[in-house]
């Protein structure tokens, strides 16, 4: 229950509410997406590589037997709710119950970006780690161009189409990679990247940048090593899927028993590593 309401009680209070700084969802749009998904288990279908042969003049054609596999996720069912009472609402100014409801949309996108990090990449892809570790582009060295330019280098050999590719980084890596000339100098990037303190889009990914999610329990965000070694990822958005059954949506329901508002924010989802040559980490130290 949300019993510091009482703390805003006073006389005069400023009736615009400033919510703590808190990162929202991410990753939006950068997978493969399953709605309304009926059951526990969901299947991505994930189908193998073709390849041309030749015949002779009226020789039977030899199949390709592409095989075609099953990538399961278990279904995870997720909630965030507070109350607020009628009384200590009748304290303020502001309408607390719509304040909740911001609150958990951004909890709810938040772990909506983890289960992705958790489920679609550090399981299924956890193999792909150590082709980019932090050694790459200088010993323990940050987030550089080295580490950008291999990660390319790895999706494109694995046969990665150019358009579609994602790279999850944390504030650190990005503030690296504006010390580096190529990322943020107008005579290598167009966008100005220092002028603007943010990349969107360099070296063929668009750039998702986490914040250290410290102070939002156990969402972690990205994955860190002993408080030094930040794990990164990037991707093509028809490597990972992510599913829904119940999808995203907030409530705001009185219960009498307790006088009170009750906001809950609900979802039903998992995610699942697709093609794990299409899922690469990439580890650099902060």
């Amino acid at each position: 229950m949300s019993i510091y309401l009482s703390d805003a009680a006073q006389s005069e209070f400023d009736a615009e509410v400033k919510h703590l700084y808190q990162g929202a969802a991410l990753l939006n749009g950068t997978t493969r997406v399953r709605r309304n998904v009926v059951g526990n288990i969901v299947n991505f279908r994930l189908t193998g590589k073709g390849i041309a042969k030749q015949k002779a003049i009226q020789a039977d054609v030899v199949p390709m037997n592409v095989t075609h596999v099953n990538r399961p996720g278990t279904m995870q069912n997720w909630h965030a709710a507070d109350y607020t009472d009628i009384f200590a609402q009748a304290e303020v100014n502001f309408d607390e119950k719509q304040e909740l409801a911001k609150s958990i949309a951004m909890a709810m996108g938040r772990r909506s970006d983890q289960i992705i990090i958790d489920l679609a990449f550090a399981t299924d892809a956890v193999a792909n780690v150590a082709a980019v570790d932090t050694n790459v582009g200088g010993t323990a060295s940050g987030f550089n161009l080295d580490k950008l330019l291999r990660l390319s280098r790895i999706l494109t050999a694995n046969g990665v189409p150019p358009m579609g590719r994602h790279l999850a980084v944390t504030a650190r890596a990005l503030e690296q990679a504006l010390l580096v000339a190529q990322f943020s100098s107008a005579d290598y990037n167009g966008i100005r990247a220092l002028m603007s303190g943010d990349i969107k889009s360099f070296g063929g990914f668009m750039w998702h940048v986490f914040d250290d999610r410290t102070a939002t329990g156990a969402e972690g965000g990205l994955p860190i090593v002993s408080g030094v070694i930040r794990q990164g990822w990037a991707w093509h958005e028809e490597a990972a899927g992510l599913a829904t059954g119940i999808e995203f949506s907030t409530e705001i329901n009185y219960v009498p028993e307790k006088t009170s508002f009750l906001c809950t924010g609900k979802f039903k989802a998992t995610s699942v590593g697709i093609d794990v040559t299409g899922i690469q980490g990439v580890q650099y130290t902060e």
